[in-house]
């Protein structure tokens, strides 16, 4: 997309659509003076005025305003990359996608730089970032990694995790069968990957459970002109193999685990 044409609708983010994530305007920014007032105590001391009538207060007030605008504006780019909203190869500047969001650039220069180390998107000098286009190499690729970290240790979660654990993660499960018939993509995506972290985080491996978690949101990407988004047929079929995982796991079945884990990822990919 040439700079020149982006504007709101130029996004790729729908200006109607009301399942858009909705992220507050920044806060006013602490100064350095109310800080320095409130580490002395109520702000009428530090002016040297008679504060007798007032409370003290304890701790001086935390400023988070800009990292939790960055966590909501990272989380709505990674929506709008799942549902196809940014387009794979279009260009796309952080001052219009914060006119979009209703902050300033900062945060979202902030999150984009973050898909960049992820490898979702790619800084284009005095223009913004451009999302990656990728093939379906890349996704099959992704798909044997993942079957290659993620196959021997469900195995080994098969034959040591009581029946009673794999049943608590039923709800889950049950929860991406309700995204799937939703039809929504990004819906999907994310109890997808609710539903296999908790999984894996029966490993008490936390390495292993952030490394799978990068590697599942890299996989859910969409192909640059390959084909259309997952109907949802196929969404509600991958679902159902969620609740056969955990089946074969409540059994106790290391070999059912592995087809069925295998199976998973190929038809993901």
């Amino acid at each position: 997309m040439k700079q020149g044409t982006q504007g709101s609708a130029g996004t790729g983010i729908g200006q109607d659509d009301p399942a858009r994530a909705r992220v507050p305007a920044q806060q006013r920014a602490v100064s350095s003076q109310e800080l320095d007032g409130e580490r002395c105590g109520p702000r009428g001391a530090a002016r040297g005025e008679h504060t007798h009538s007032e409370p003290p207060i304890p701790h001086p007030r935390p400023v988070v305003q800009r990292a939790s605008v960055r966590g909501q504006i990272l989380h709505a780019l990674r929506i709008a990359l799942v549902s196809g909203e940014l387009r794979p190869g279009e260009v796309y500047s952080a001052p219009v996608l914060g006119d979009r969001f209703g902050v300033s650039a900062t945060p979202v220069r902030e999150a984009m730089q973050q898909l960049a180390m992820e490898g979702a998107v790619e800084v284009v000098p005095n223009r913004g970032f451009r999302v990656v286009e990728r093939g379906a190499r890349e996704l099959a690729e992704l798909a044997e990694v993942r079957a290659l970290i993620e196959v021997p240790v469900m195995q080994r979660l098969a034959r040591t995790v009581p029946a009673e654990r794999w049943a608590e993660l039923r709800p889950l499960a049950e929860a991406t069968v309700r995204a799937a018939g939703s039809g929504c993509r990004a819906t999907y995506a994310e109890a997808d990957r609710v539903f296999h972290r908790a999984l894996l985080a029966l490993a008490g491996n936390e390495q292993l459970v952030a490394i799978a978690e990068d590697l599942h949101r890299r996989a859910q990407w969409p192909l640059a002109g390959g084909p259309a988004p997952r109907v949802r047929a196929e969404l509600l079929a991958d679902a159902a193999e969620h609740l056969a995982l955990l089946d074969a796991l409540c059994a106790g079945e290391p070999d059912a685990v592995q087809t069925l884990v295998r199976n998973h990822f190929a038809g993901a990919a």
